[in-house]
């Protein structure tokens, strides 16, 4: 197993620690999900992520933004509208991130199942 991991050098290592750090960052995996399964408005992330505040969405989605992850549009209506978006960089995130997904809900199914057996 050693092997499979000697081709990552530091660099390598600081990029993935940095893509973790952001991503990881409160809120932010909720906000890529939450534009992943189509929300587009302020409003419609704010409501589809529980406990977010407009305050640290706004802070979240300029971060996501400067990272680009995601776009923010501006469509001149009155009242002017901002939409977001996932880029191609964001949606080949997202795709990464499934197999993290996968990995938690099968290990905390199996930690789950073997504290129901056990009885604690």
């Amino acid at each position: 197993m050693v092997g499979t991991w000697e081709h990552i050098d530091d660099a390598a290592c600081r990029r993935f620690q940095g893509s973790l750090e952001l991503v990881g960052q409160r809120w932010s995996s909720g906000i890529l999900l939450a534009l992943a399964r189509g929300a587009t408005r302020f409003s419609e992330v704010l409501e589809l992520v529980p406990g977010l505040s407009g305050r640290l969405l706004t802070a979240r989605l300029k971060q996501l933004t400067d990272a680009d992850l995601i776009t923010r549009s501006v469509i001149p209506t009155t009242p002017v509208q901002v939409r977001y978006e996932l880029t191609e960089r964001g949606r080949e995130l997202m795709e990464a991130l499934q197999a993290l997904v996968s990995w938690g809900a099968r290990w905390e199914s199996e930690r789950a199942s073997a504290t129901a057996l056990s009885g604690s």
